[in-house]
Parts: C-alpha cells; sequence; structure tokens
C-alpha cells in the first residue's frame, strides 16, 4: 500500500504506486482536469510522475506560483515549436522562466520581424489548441549529443556535452517537436491558452559578446484570461510612467554614449536629486548618524582583504598609478571601517552611525543599463553601524520604523519584508548567527511586520532584511535593507575597547533606506507618473501673464514667492494663455498661477492645480499658505 498525505493532513491510500494525476483524480474530477503538476516529497513534478511510497502530495493547479512557472517553461517550449514550425532553419538554444514569463534564444539567419513574431504567436495557439500530450524520456547523455546533432540542432548538443558524461538527460515531446528540460511542464498543450508574445530583442550565445548574437524573443504567460490582460494592461501603464521618457520629456536627464551607464542630470532632475537628498540628511540628523565622506579610489590591497578582488574583481573599474594597482569602490563599507578604526573606540562609542552619499562604480554589462535604473555610476545613501550583538534588535527596530516614514514620504504605502537566513557556504559560529537571525524576526515582530522567510539567502557573513516598496501599478522594487556583518570588522582588524578593559570585535549592520540615489529617482518618477508631489517637483509654481499689462506685476509675485523659498518659473512670453497653460500643464507642475487685470487689480491670483483643477482666485497670501502645507505634509 501507498500512503499519501495531502496539504489539510489528509491521508489517501492506495493499493500500489501511483501517478500524481491518479491522485487528483480520486480527489474530484474538478482537481484532475485543473492539475498542472504535483509536489511530492516537496519537489514539483509532472502529472505522469509515479509515487513509489508514502509521500506528502499536493496537487498544483495555476492558482499556485509553482504552477504558474509550470505554465511559463511549458509555454516556452511551445514557443520553440512554433518556431521550428514557420522557420525549420532556426536552431533552438534555451527558453528560461522569468519574472511574469519567459523567453527563448533562437539562431537565425536574419533578424525576427514584428510580422514574424505575430505569426509566431497565432501558430502557438494553434499548437495548443490541438491537446497534444507532453510526454517525458531519458536518454544518456551521449546518445542525447547523437540524436540533437542528427536534428541539426547544434546548440542543443552543445548544451548536453557540458553535462557530466555519467549523466542520463531527459527530453520532452510535444507533436513533433522534442527538447531538452529537466522539467516538469504542463500534461498537455491544451492546459496553454492565455499567453502573449512582447518583443525580440538580441542576446548573446551563453552571455558573452564574443559569441554569435542571438534574438530572444520574450513572452508573458499566466493561468487566466483576466490575470493577462490585468498584466497587459499594467505593461501599458508602465509604458506611460517609463522614467527614461518622461526623463526626455521633462528634461530632468540623458545619457550619452561618451559615458555609457553614467547619468547626465539637467538642473530640473538635479533639483530632484537635491530634495531627495536633502531630505535623506535631515533623516541621518535627527536619527544620530554622523555623515562621512570616503574617497572614491582604494589600493587593490584592501579589496583583497574584504575579499570583493576574489569574488567582485569583473565587476570593478581599476587603474594603476606608480605601479600600484587601484579600483573605484564598488561600495562604501570598507572606507567606513577605516574611517571606525581611527582613534580608540570604547564601548560607550557604540552603537556608531556613520551615514554618505558615496559615489560607487560597478562594471555592469552594457547589455543590463537601463535607463538612471541599472548605471555604472551611482550614489547611495550608505549607512553602517557600529555596534555590540545587544545592539542588533534595537538597531534593526528602529531602523525598521525610520525606514517606514521615510517611504510613506515619498508616498509608498505598502512594503514587503523578508528576511534572508544563512546560506550553506558561511562564516561565523552557528551561535552568532542565531542569535543575528533571531534579533532580525524579532525586530519584524516589534514593528508589527507580517514578513517572509528567505532560506539560504543571505551573505556569506550575515542574514538580512530585505525591504521592497509595491508601487502604484503593482510593481515590486527592492529598496532597502540591514545586513548583519561579523566579517568585515574581523577582516579589516576593527575593535572597540569594552567595559572589560579588552579589546573588542564590533558587529557592523551594513543599511540604506533609498539605495542607489539614481535608481530610487527613477521609481519616484515612476511612481508618480512624473507628476512630483510639490515638496519634491523641480518646479513647484509657473507664474503666467495673460497680456504685457500684467507682466510687472507677474514679476512681484514670482519674486514674492522665490523670496518664500520655492522654486517659481516665471513666463511672460507673448502667447496666447492657452498655449502656456497647456504647455506647463505638459510639465507635470503642482500649480500654475495666472494673472490678468483683475488679478492684478485686487492683488490676488488665479490657481490651477495639476489635474486640470480650477482653484479660483486667492491672494497670493492665502496660496502661499495652502502650498506650504502641501510641501510640510508632502501630499
Amino acid at each position: 500500500m501507498i500512503q499519501v498525505t495531502l496539504p489539510d493532513g489528509s491521508k489517501r491510500e492506495y493499493p500500489g504506486p501511483v501517478t500524481v494525476a491518479e491522485v487528483a483524480s480520486s480527489i474530484g474530477s474538478g482537481l484532475a482536469k485543473a492539475a498542472l503538476a504535483g509536489k511530492v516529497d516537496g519537489k514539483v513534478v509532472d502529472t505522469a510522475f509515479t509515487i513509489g511510497k508514502d509521500s506528502p502530495v499536493s496537487i498544483i493547479t495555476s492558482k499556485d506560483p509553482e504552477g504558474l512557472d509550470v505554465i511559463r517553461h511549458s509555454t516556452a517550449h511551445l514557443l520553440a515549436y512554433a518556431v521550428k514550425e514557420l522557420f525549420p532553419e532556426a536552431q533552438v538554444t534555451i527558453g528560461p522562466v522569468i519574472e511574469n514569463g519567459f523567453f527563448y534564444d533562437f539562431s537565425y539567419k536574419r533578424p525576427f520581424t514584428p510580422e514574424d513574431v505575430a505569426a509566431i504567436e497565432k501558430r502557438m495557439t494553434e499548437l495548443a489548441s490541438k491537446y497534444d500530450p507532453v510526454t517525458r524520456r531519458v536518454l544518456p547523455r551521449d546518445e542525447a549529443v547523437a540524436y540533437f546533432k542528427s536534428l541539426g540542432e547544434h546548440y542543443k548538443a552543445e548544451i548536453i556535452a557540458s553535462i557530466p558524461a555519467n549523466e542520463d538527460v531527459s527530453l520532452y515531446r510535444e507533436g513533433k517537436f522534442e527538447d531538452l528540460c529537466r522539467g516538469p511542464h504542463v500534461p498537455s498543450t491544451g492546459k496553454l491558452k492565455f499567453f502573449k508574445l512582447m518583443k525580440v530583442a538580441g542576446a548573446y550565445w551563453r552571455g558573452d559578446h564574443r559569441n554569435e548574437m542571438l534574438q530572444r524573443i520574450y513572452g508573458t504567460a499566466w493561468g487566466t484570461k483576466d490575470e493577462l490582460q490585468q498584466h497587459l494592461t499594467m505593461l501599458e501603464e508602465a509604458e506611460k510612467r517609463d522614467h527614461r521618457k518622461l526623463g526626455r520629456e521633462l528634461d530632468l536627464f540623458h545619457i550619452d554614449d561618451h559615458a555609457p551607464g553614467v547619468v547626465f542630470w539637467h538642473p530640473k532632475g538635479w533639483t530632484i536629486w537635491q530634495q531627495v537628498e536633502q531630505y535623506m540628511r535631515r533623516v541621518y540628523q535627527d536619527n544620530g548618524y554622523q555623515e562621512v565622506k570616503g574617497p572614491q579610489l582604494l589600493d587593490k590591497s584592501l579589496w583583497e582583504k574584504t575579499g570583493h578582488w576574489d569574488k567582485y574583481r569583473e565587476n570593478m573599474f581599476t587603474t594603476e598609478s606608480e605601479k600600484r594597482e587601484y579600483a573605484l569602490k564598488p561600495m562604501n563599507c570598507p572606507g567606513h571601517i577605516l574611517i571606525f578604526k581611527q582613534g580608540i573606540k570604547s564601548y560607550r562609542d557604540v552603537p556608531l552611525r556613520y551615514g554618505e552619499f558615496g559615489q560607487c562604480h560597478r562594471n555592469e554589462p552594457t547589455g543590463g543599463l537601463h535607463g538612471i535604473m541599472r548605471v555604472r555610476g551611482f550614489t547611495q545613501d550608505d549607512g553602517h553601524i557600529f555596534c555590540t550583538e545587544d545592539h542588533i534588535l534595537p538597531e534593526c527596530t528602529a531602523f525598521t520604523a525610520l525606514l517606514q516614514k521615510v517611504y510613506k514620504d515619498f508616498g509608498f504605502e505598502q512594503i514587503i519584508y523578508k528576511i534572508a537566513t544563512r546560506p550553506e557556504q558561511r562564516i561565523g559560529s552557528d551561535e552568532s548567527w542565531d542569535k543575528a537571525e533571531q534579533a532580525l524576526v524579532e525586530s519584524l515582530r516589534a514593528s508589527g511586520c507580517e514578513f517572509e522567510m528567505s532560506p539560504g539567502e543571505g551573505a556569506f557573513y550575515g542574514p538580512k532584511i530585505e525591504y521592497t516598496l509595491k508601487d502604484a501599478i503593482g510593481r515590486q522594487w527592492q529598496v532597502g535593507t540591514i545586513q548583519v556583518d561579523f566579517s568585515m570588522p574581523e577582516r579589516l582588524d576593527a575593535e572597540y575597547v569594552g567595559e572589560d578593559g579588552a579589546r573588542h570585535r564590533p558587529v557592523m549592520l551594513h543599511r540604506a533606506i533609498v539605495g542607489s540615489m539614481e535608481r530610487f529617482i527613477g521609481i519616484l518618477i515612476e511612481q508618480h507618473s512624473g507628476a512630483l508631489p510639490a515638496w519634491l517637483a523641480p518646479v513647484q509654481v509657473a507664474v503666467l501673464n495673460i497680456t504685457d499689462a500684467q507682466a510687472q506685476y507677474a514679476r512681484d509675485v514670482a519674486k514674492t514667492l522665490r523670496n518664500q523659498g520655492l522654486r517659481v518659473e516665471l513666463d511672460l512670453r507673448n502667447e496666447k494663455i492657452t498655449y502656456k497653460i497647456r504647455e506647463h500643464s505638459m510639465q507635470k507642475l503642482p500649480f500654475i498661477l495666472v494673472v490678468g487685470e483683475k488679478e492684478k487689480s485686487a492683488g490676488a491670483v488665479a490657481v490651477r492645480a495639476r489635474g486640470n483643477q480650477d482653484l479660483g482666485v486667492m491672494s497670493v497670501d492665502a496660496f502661499s499658505q495652502k502650498i506650504a502645507q502641501d510641501i510640510q505634509d508632502k501630499s
């Protein structure tokens, strides 16, 4: 007898080995129809998988995260099948699942056109409608290599040849198409109904620029029609909010081929930067941080001591002077330890909090650069707290509260919390890890936060909390973090004198709230669709005259507001007022003030708020009070 334990704790017995599909059928016809895969002993498997011993079993449907992965993986194979049907000379390479979808890379003699992509998607629909069963077989490695070579699939043969010779490989077939894959897959192509091909891009074979440029077709797939439509609607909205597009339209910044991956900030964009930086500087000052500044170039020997030279060398920009090798810093941590080590520190000095707007450089591949979100030169709101183990819990609790306030001020209400715990390869004692992980858990509980655990996802030197923002259209951005580090103070010989008069190693907490300033500003632009709240807007008020007769009065109003510290643009052009209003509205200004003869005579202004809201006529003092309140409330 085989006993199966279901997720609700109930048990079912079968006279002998039983497949996942048969278990689903024994539970109910509805579940059998919805089944995409199963989970046996914690491993996701095909519905055809045979259960040969007593095991915990769950049936996976499209409602489960694992079910979506199976759908997307299987849809990638369906894409490859359609391409081979329409373009037999194309060679298939790899096709993994990615966030919200999948891609597949192809080698073909010419670029795929939009018309090709439309034809491929249509053929995918036709193939799915055949309800071909998806079946698995296993071959010895060398036999599989020979098989794919006989098909002319040299990329697949190369992939398989890299597998150890004594290993078997699994293949999945649907209709006339067979592909290398570990699986699992849906039981039938008929399960693949809700998908859309999105775009074609270039990608080097095995990610190496020295290899052939392949064509990567991206797609998305979902469990229901509504989910697919919601995702496509979100993508349309995301395109409207794209910070690169808005950066051009609002004249905020640009990226230039003379400095790939580095941002050229225009006056308006730099104004936004300054508002964010000055706000964060006040956060430092109000929460016990001392602001410091470390050098850009640091000797290779320091990076060797920290371990970055071995683990991170290919991402570092290096230079040489007088036969010494240096690297532009990719992070600020070692510099802060060198500052901490100057002079003798005692237990009375800790926790010691350093903060820096530290400029860093990382040699990101060109293909990975993305506007100001993914760059090679960036500035972090970096902070490091040197403390004792007893300080970890209170410092982390205080940091979470601080971070929540900061995110709320920037317009983010939803935060996702994750605790990444010890990886297999790590340093430090289990006792230290226990204490650090427990402190992180307790700190989030004390903060009233629901959180997820990410087992094994911590750094080799310590666990961390990751703070992820959910934006206005539901996208997630991992931004803040606090990491517990026992390693770097040891490697760089940082010490403090304890109450017992002995030397002790401090614990180092790495923390960031906005992370990369460039990336965070990009997120802000997309969160607010370029319509930044008054306290952040590069231009807060535009003053417009109707005729030349009000020009001097408009100048006086603008001067008054500027003297109050507001960022004001004065528009005295000889243009129709409707034209001027439309132009400034397109720049997403919080307020537009119009002055004509009536306003001039009354010493007032006609106020228009963003979104074409007519707030009527009010005195300059009344408007000043209103915008001052908006700025104070960060509304």
